[in-house]
């Protein structure tokens, strides 16, 4: 990595982190808070700078995020970072030792809701863009700079509005800014989500005929669910994770007299390549059947898939990973490249054929808990990685 690409990072840093205060400041809890504060924020600032952005839209009109588009001068690929402007709730903000929207730095860290993911890497990856646009006439392709919302309710309005904007050049891959030092994302679980209706006829509970209930039925699925044999981490796919199933809701009944017809369920099974979507349904289809044909009850139990999503991982050498990688280690830093046992945005760009890396940023503490907080100390080096790697997609041949 040169010398000058370092002063350069070192001589914005402390402009990154104006801007991530201010956007910390602003709240935009997913799903619960306006967006169009922290997103207009952005827009002044990008507008100051003559950068070139647009907003982009939801299908009912809502406001969803903005693209920074940076054309370059000669004909190649289009390449993209990524950094969501929604946040985690706050939870409980009495647990905080400080404000959830501080935006404080104290003794080297940024404090609040959205330093870590991802409001410090937006503001790193505004600054980026603001310099390459001074030279991009020297670059092949584009790059674009997607800052969405929408992201952490799990909908990703903003992400699904920038693949479905015929006016976007289609990337040949993403850089995701979620934080952490040591590592470079490069693949992830997938998933397949569904709720489960379990049925069965109402009761008093004080009847001298025993109903079997809704519930107790829903229990014994849960039972069967968990029991259910997965396969472990298959070596030989190159995949290092295995796959995972949770039950992660379960609603019926209310009060105390009655005995409920209708249990209520979500089913969560993480997927992995000798694991997918086909076969978290089989065997959840297995169970119920299983259910019904054991504790029969007059309406079968309902089936509902709600999400699916893909694994993905990239190889050490296919791109944008290489790049993030290579940049990295000549940085000097000393970083591995991870598949994550969670899902992220990286598994809905997979299931669009968009490779992606989901995370390479500063340390980091508290994400999506209390006292979330960001190191700056690494924030020049991440700044000067990412730039690296960005010049070196659109530069090559």
């Amino acid at each position: 990595m040169s010398e000058s690409l370092q002063q350069v990072a070192q001589a914005r840093t402390a402009s990154v982190v104006e801007l991530a205060q201010e956007l910390i400041r602003r709240p935009s809890r997913g799903g619960i808070d306006d967006y169009r504060p922290v997103l207009t924020l952005l827009e002044d600032w990008l507008t100051a700078r003559a950068v070139p952005h647009r907003r982009l839209h939801g299908e009912a009109g809502e406001l969803v995020g903005l693209l920074v588009e940076i054309p370059g001068g000669r004909p190649g690929s289009w390449w993209t970072l990524d950094a969501c402007m929604d946040t985690a709730p706050y939870g409980d903000e009495t647990a905080w030792s400080f404000p959830p929207t501080s935006g404080d730095v104290v003794d080297g860290w940024l404090l609040g809701r959205g330093a870590a993911d991802s409001k410090l890497a937006a503001a790193m990856f505004c600054h980026i863009a603001a310099d390459l646009a001074h030279r991009a006439r020297t670059l092949r392709g584009g790059l674009a700079v997607l800052l969405d919302v929408d992201e952490h309710t799990g909908g990703f309005g903003g992400a699904r509005a920038y693949l479905a904007d015929g006016a976007a050049a289609r990337p040949a891959g993403v850089m995701i800014g979620y934080p952490g030092l040591d590592e470079v994302v490069v693949g992830g679980r997938g998933l397949w989500r569904a709720t489960l209706a379990v049925h069965a006829p109402s009761g008093h509970s004080g009847a001298r005929k025993t109903v079997v209930g809704a519930i107790s039925r829903a229990a014994h699925l849960v039972r069967l669910l968990e029991a259910a044999e997965l396969p472990g981490t298959d070596r030989a796919s190159g995949f290092p994770l295995p796959p995972k199933l949770s039950v992660t809701s379960f609603h019926g009944g209310q009060g105390f007299s009655v005995t409920p017809d209708r249990c209520a369920m979500n089913v969560d099974i993480r997927t992995v390549p000798t694991f997918d979507a086909h076969d978290a349904e089989t065997l959840v289809r297995k169970a119920v059947a299983e259910l019904d044909a054991e504790l029969p009850a007059p309406t079968p139990t309902e089936v509902t898939p709600v999400a699916s999503w893909p694994p993905f991982r990239l190889t050490e050498d296919e791109q944008p990973a290489a790049a993030l990688l290579n940049a990295a280690a000549g940085a000097g830093l000393t970083v591995r490249a991870k598949t994550a046992g969670p899902s992220n945005i990286g598994n809905l760009l997979a299931g669009e054929g968009i490779p992606a890396t989901a995370g390479f940023g500063v340390p980091y503490e508290g994400l999506h808990g209390i006292d979330e907080r960001a190191r700056l100390a690494d924030l020049p080096t991440v700044y000067a990685v990412y730039q690296q790697a960005v010049l070196d997609l659109l530069q090559a041949d």
